[in-house]
């Protein structure tokens, strides 16, 4: 079924807040990094239990947790209860289905991406859902399963390159926010470098491989538009929203990032126009071709029915044919029948026909 169609899992019968993980990773060991920084110090560390968390709520520095791995929820609730996660939240986390949105809940902003990845030789388009939550003094940042966009900020934060050190959360949760929108441009020049491959070949040789092509590049545009546009307005509501959490100089920057996401829906909906013309290309390309086998076809059924005439007449079982008893009767038919191909064959190339 369908990436875009299939039906979603549901947890029937239970309560809402119920934090099962119903999404389609499963990785075997939940990853958890830890980058806490200020702007002279920034500590790594890989916490094993729940409890070496619990101490960065409180923390005067930066604190970035990174989960890969929703599927311990256990883990997930014993985070919600010592942080003050709503327990609405922590299902959204574990549904990973949801689509871009923000939530604020006072204490803490609740943003949902997602993160994209294009597999070229498959030419298809992977979507995973990332969860953010910007407290005070920390971010989180959860998503199902290993790899992600975030190793430039994770270096930048470790070499103390570029203000991300010496801003607060609401930065860190901007440059998150920008490497997702980033990646979105990777993906789209691979997409407009096979979209380009695509057209060169629907040009000089269309062919049903091609088409098909053309149509799953179609559905993985449909899928990318349904991850961008929604995120819009994510970011134009955090741009807007009254919550103390996001600083009035960190808006700037997620004004920038709005720009981005806007350039990509421009970008997207430019590849889709294009894709549209390229099936009209290859029907087109395909009449052409067909129209040119009917034309040399009609011109050789043109040619030969002058021919077909002259070898009826002389094929009739009749007694009496003058031309019969003539002894150059075999060759002047001949040359009759290429005199009269020669004369069509004239005629069509006057009439740039061939």
């Amino acid at each position: 079924m369908s990436r875009l169609t299939q039906r979603r899992p549901t947890k029937a019968a239970q309560p809402p807040g119920t934090v099962e993980y119903v999404g389609k990773h499963k990785v075997e060991n939940v990853g958890i990094t830890v980058l806490d920084y200020g702007p002279a110090c920034c500590r790594e560390s890989t916490p094993a239990a729940l409890a070496e968390l619990l101490p960065h709520r409180d923390s005067e520095t930066v604190t970035w947790i990174d989960i890969d791995g929703l599927h311990d929820t256990e883990l997930l609730q014993g985070l919600g209860a010592h942080f003050g996660f709503h327990p609405l939240v922590l299902e959204d986390v574990v549904n990973t289905h949801q689509r871009p949105k923000l939530e604020d809940y006072g204490d803490y902003l609740y943003i949902v991406v997602r993160m994209l990845s294009y597999d070229a030789e498959k030419r298809e388009l992977g979507s995973d859902q990332v969860s953010l939550l910007l407290g005070s003094r920390y971010v989180f940042s959860l998503q199902e399963s290993w790899g992600d966009v975030f190793d430039p900020v994770r270096e930048r934060i470790r070499n103390g390159k570029g203000r991300i050190r010496n801003h607060g959360p609401d930065y860190l949760a901007y440059a998150l926010l920008d490497a997702v929108v980033d990646n979105y441009f990777v993906i789209l020049e691979q997409l407009g470098e096979e979209i380009e491959e695509l057209e060169s070949l629907l040009v000089e040789d269309p062919r049903p491989e091609q088409q098909r092509a053309v149509h799953q590049l179609k559905r993985e545009m449909i899928l990318l538009r349904k991850s961008v546009w929604p995120l819009r307005e994510v970011l134009a509501g955090l741009e807007r929203t009254e919550s103390e959490l996001l600083r009035p100089e960190t808006r700037v920057f997620v004004r920038d990032v709005y720009d981005h996401a806007i350039q990509v829906i421009d970008v997207v909906e430019s590849f889709r126009d294009m894709l549209s013309g390229l099936q009209d290309l290859y029907l087109s390309s395909i009449s052409n071709k067909m129209n040119e086998v009917m034309k040399v076809l009609t011109i050789i059924g043109t040619i030969f029915i002058p021919v077909t005439f002259l070898a009826g007449v002389y094929g009739m079982n009749f007694e009496h044919f003058p031309e019969l008893a003539w002894k150059w009767s075999y060759p002047a038919f001949w040359a009759a029948t290429l005199v009269v191909g020669g004369v069509m064959l004239s005629f069509f190339r006057r009439r740039k026909w061939l």
